[in-house]
């Protein structure tokens, strides 16, 4: 929706390697800044693609309008405009583990996503995504998350096929209408006794890489934390939240002694600028999601096939 509740017009670029192009509503002037549309894209991304890259996209039709027709560089800016692109796309690492689905209706997908896959883009993360990979495997242009799974960590992902259809199920999550269900490998030791209860109010600021706990806060996180198995030095945990904070089964692991085998950031920040070591993935799997459907009131519960590389 546009400003006011007035609905912005359908775009008339399709996806690109199953990525949306980019829309842009021109902001008010009232100074007038910017009077063409040119300079008004250059002071929007010249700093991150160059004033140069801006004038080649101009030159070569990229930017349209609601008809799909090129917008020139010299048009006079008016505010309220729409503009469509698509942006130059990254490139990316090959993430080299496929997208599992473990169920698939009208209305749902329900996704096994692999270790190191962003769930939908974000940064440099753009074509090698979830959503973007189902969106051009299956044919399914309009599907989109109703949750988000972090990039290190696999398992069930809930997907939308209809957009029409997307608020019901992501009100599911923001109401804490489903239980989701971990397992996690990480040190077996004397620690707490298991099974506990972890609570804590976590903060995750952005741009910056760990989230960390402020004590004497009030709570804003809760995860149960048991222990299924041992296996010598190892133990195989099962998580369930009942919040969905950032990190939050990370840091509450990390915070009982009990890190979860090869983890990047807790206990230690390793330096992640090199490339992907897909040899050891965290060992982190979304297991389980159990809920009410919102169309149809039937109990839903979905089991992941993967299984953790540690404890095979």
């Amino acid at each position: 929706m546009g400003r006011r509740g007035v609905r912005a017009p359908v775009g008339p670029l399709g996806q690109r390697g199953g990525v949306d192009a980019v829309r842009v509503r021109l902001p008010h002037d009232p100074a007038g800044a910017w009077p063409t549309v040119r300079d008004h894209l250059v002071a929007r991304y010249g700093s991150a693609i160059g004033a140069a890259r801006v004038d080649a996209m101009f030159a070569q039709g990229a930017f349209v309008g609601p008809d799909g027709r090129p917008v020139p560089a010299d048009e006079p800016y008016l505010a309220g405009r729409y503009l469509w692109f698509h942006r130059d796309l990254p490139a990316e690492e090959p993430v080299p583990f496929p997208v599992g689905v473990v169920y698939r209706d009208e209305r749902i997908l329900v996704a096994d996503k692999p270790h190191f896959l962003a769930t939908t883009p974000r940064g440099r993360h753009v074509t090698e995504t979830a959503v973007a990979r189902l969106r051009r495997d299956l044919g399914l242009p309009q599907l989109q998350p109703a949750h988000r799974l972090d990039r290190l960590t696999a398992g069930l992902v809930l997907f939308v096929v209809r957009p029409g259809d997307r608020g019901a199920y992501q009100t599911l999550f923001r109401d804490r209408r489903v239980r989701k269900e971990y397992e996690a490998v990480a040190p077996y030791g004397p620690g707490p006794g298991l099974p506990v209860t972890v609570r804590s109010h976590i903060v995750k600021e952005r741009g910056v890489v760990a989230a960390y706990e402020v004590p004497d806060a009030a709570p804003n996180s809760e995860s149960r934390v048991g222990l299924v198995e041992r296996r010598g030095e190892l133990g195989r945990y099962r998580l369930v939240p009942e919040t969905g904070r950032t990190h939050q089964l990370r840091v509450h692991m990390n915070r009982l002694g009990l890190p979860i085998l090869h983890d990047p950031v807790y206990p230690v920040v390793l330096d992640g600028d090199g490339p992907e070591d897909f040899s050891r993935p965290l060992q982190l799997l979304a297991r389980v999601l159990e809920f009410s459907d919102p169309v149809t009131g039937r109990p839903m519960r979905f089991e992941s096939r993967l299984r953790l590389s540690s404890w095979r």
